[in-house]
């Protein structure tokens, strides 16, 4: 279930190449070491591999099917496959690797789990882990994004977390990231910080790597017995990262796979602060305690960063995907605000199925793929369901797409 990665990365420090580590304060480094010592022992656990299939299967709801999208596929000219992740118990595939951490963490001993969330589907499925285990839960969230996916909010606050706004800077998904180191650097003995993608300080990328693999691994024993081939794509869009691993991890020795890895290109790639391609435009630099491909201004400090998805504006990513980038085997491109919104309602009425506006990238990219003549098969991962995003798209995006106020 927990694949080792096919390569050997990241070594025994973290790096993926030249990327990744641990650039954390000299005081926080024993209790990550901690972490990683604790994981190292728990990923060879048979106990603890047996407890997290069984709930994989009966309380998430896994294996998530693959969808041959027919309608999608005869419009556009090439056959277009959905890995449903937007199936998952919370609605996305955030729940992989919070239920992993969630365990983790009742393991040690922590008494609450924390973390940063941008458009709320790791907020909500880390409060489902949380009230699963039995361990306290607060949530940091841009004061915008909660706003804007309140929904999600309602869920988190259902569930028992305690949500807590970052109200500084642009007050969105990075803001929210400081809140919650800073909050983790006044009590990492008794909270465990259950990051939310493939990002920060060894062990974290590797570790929501090895959750999120069980994606890849299916997706790839699915079609196998689907098609008796495997795919020709692979698309998944890229903010983080961790549905793109995730996806990806199975297929890297197979050569004739291409993958596609999709970033935020807000409203323009000319103008910094419109959009968060952070592999296409950015330079590597150092963030919240990892070496990564990042967007940063004069000075190398975190530069600002917009996308219409708030789950994909940060101005970093994991390392992982930096080491992918610089050898090559993946594509990374870029998705724009239209483009992806286009993608949100032509998924929507061609299937009916509402994604996320973030897998909506995924979906606008395999729609340009097909358009470009892409006669092969392509699998994207449809990472998360459009319930958080409905109010956003129909206040901002209802009449154009002609959806009326019955208000």
């Amino acid at each position: 279930m927990i694949n080792t990665f096919v390569h050997s990365q990241p070594n025994h420090e973290g790096f993926f190449g030249d990327f990744g580590g641990s650039f954390i304060p000299e005081q926080l480094q024993a209790i990550i070491d901690e972490i990683t010592q604790a994981y190292q022992a728990i990923r060879q656990d048979p106990e603890f591999l047996a407890e997290l299939a069984r709930l994989y299967k009966h309380f998430v709801g896994r294996p998530s099917p693959i969808f041959h999208a027919q309608n999608l596929s005869m419009k556009y000219g090439a056959d277009i496959y959905l890995k449903r992740e937007d199936l998952n118990h919370t609605g996305a595939h955030k729940i992989n690797h919070c239920l992993g951490e969630a365990l983790l963490a009742k393991k040690m001993g922590k008494a609450k789990l924390i973390a940063e969330t941008g458009a709320g589907q790791h907020g909500v499925a880390l409060a489902t882990a949380a009230a699963l285990v039995g361990l306290k839960c607060d949530i940091y969230m841009g004061e915008v994004d909660i706003a804007k996916e309140y929904p999600n909010v309602v869920r988190m606050r259902i569930l028992g977390a305690k949500v807590i706004p970052a109200t500084h800077g642009r007050k969105t998904l990075k803001e929210a990231v400081d809140a919650a180191f800073d909050a983790y650097m006044t009590d990492p003995v008794s909270q465990f910080y259950a990051i939310g993608s493939v990002v920060g300080p060894h062990p974290f990328p590797m570790m929501v790597r090895d959750f999120q693999s069980i994606i890849g691994n299916e997706a790839r024993e699915q079609f196998l017995q689907m098609e008796g081939c495997l795919p020709d794509n692979l698309v998944a869009c890229v903010g983080g990262g961790s549905n793109a691993v995730g996806l990806f991890t199975a297929f890297l020795k197979d050569e004739a796979v291409a993958m596609h890895g999709i970033e935020p290109g807000g409203r323009t790639l000319n103008e910094p602060g419109e959009h968060a391609a952070t592999l296409t435009l950015g330079t590597p630099g150092v963030m919240h305690g990892f070496k990564s491909y990042m967007l940063q201004d004069d000075e190398g400090e975190p530069g600002q960063v917009y996308s219409v998805a708030s789950g994909l504006d940060y101005p970093s990513v994991g390392p992982q995907h930096a080491y992918l980038k610089e050898l090559g085997r993946v594509n990374y491109d870029t998705i724009s605000d239209d483009e992806a919104i286009e993608a949100f309602f032509e998924l929507s009425r061609q299937e009916g199925i509402i994604p996320a506006i973030e897998s909506a990238h995924a979906v606008a990219y395999a729609i340009k793929l097909a358009k470009h003549g892409e006669d092969g098969s392509i699998l994207l991962n449809l990472s998360g369901r459009g319930d958080k995003d409905i109010d956003f798209v129909v206040a901002n995006y209802g009449e154009k797409f002609g959806i009326d106020d019955i208000t």
